[in-house]
């Protein structure tokens, strides 16, 4: 099964030498769990069809998906037509807001602010551990979506629309040394201090990602009519 990562950011310079954002997939999923290909969507980059893959992830970004970019509309365009086609698609961070966005969701940079590091969310009644780094999320999901899985500061972070589309608000394929970076060459003058601090103290905290890893394996792999 071949699998196409839509990238939608870059990591800060300082943690660039850990390679793309769809590395990071790559190693979460198991480099030998699917073909993988990637395009560059942020610097302009696209498939040529939606057939080109068996199924798409989208990254995350430090881009709003509200932004006025000139890929974010035919990203969108993309992504609704998976969805009529019934193309299997996974969105992390950004990628789960975007879709949301263009599925007919409302994504804002959320006034109580950020969420770093460790956060607990319930996911079909089971509580897992995953590290988040965002302030914007899905203040309104889209009809199309059902929600499953929520944070006591994230009402909507795990979506589904049916079978086609999962989706995801915080990061299974950030681990601690990521998570520390990001707190140190991005966080300092974004998030205030004492929210970095406190994610620090929590870096030490088993993740749940190998299970939610499982989980997106599952739902690529799954047969559909």
């Amino acid at each position: 099964m071949k699998i196409g990562i839509l990238i939608t950011g870059h990591p800060p310079e300082e943690l660039a030498g850990d390679g793309h954002y769809g590395g990071y997939f790559r190693r979460l999923l198991g480099e030998d769990t699917f073909d993988y290909a990637s395009w560059a969507v942020v610097d302009g980059e696209m498939p040529d069809a939606i057939d080109a893959c068996d199924g798409w992830l989208i990254t995350g970004s430090k881009h709003g998906a509200y932004e006025d970019h000139p890929w974010i509309p035919p990203l969108e365009e993309f992504i609704r037509a998976c969805h009529a086609a019934r193309v299997p698609m996974i969105g992390v961070c950004f990628g789960h807001q975007i879709i949301a966005q263009a599925m007919g969701g409302t994504v804002e940079k959320f006034a109580k602010g950020w969420s770093v590091g460790p956060v607990d969310y319930q996911i079909d009644g089971e509580t897992y551990t995953i590290n988040a780094w965002h302030q914007d999320q899905v203040v309104e999901k889209p009809q199309a979506a059902r929600r499953i899985g929520s944070s006591d500061f994230c009402e909507n972070a795990v979506l589904a629309y049916d079978d086609v589309f999962w989706t995801i608000q915080p990061h299974p394929e950030y681990g601690r040394v990521f998570i520390d970076g990001l707190i140190t060459h991005r966080g300092k003058g974004l998030v205030p201090d004492p929210l970095l601090d406190a994610a620090r103290l929590k870096l030490d905290l088993p993740l749940d990602s190998p299970k939610i890893a499982t989980q997106m394996t599952e739902f690529f792999k799954k047969e559909r009519a």
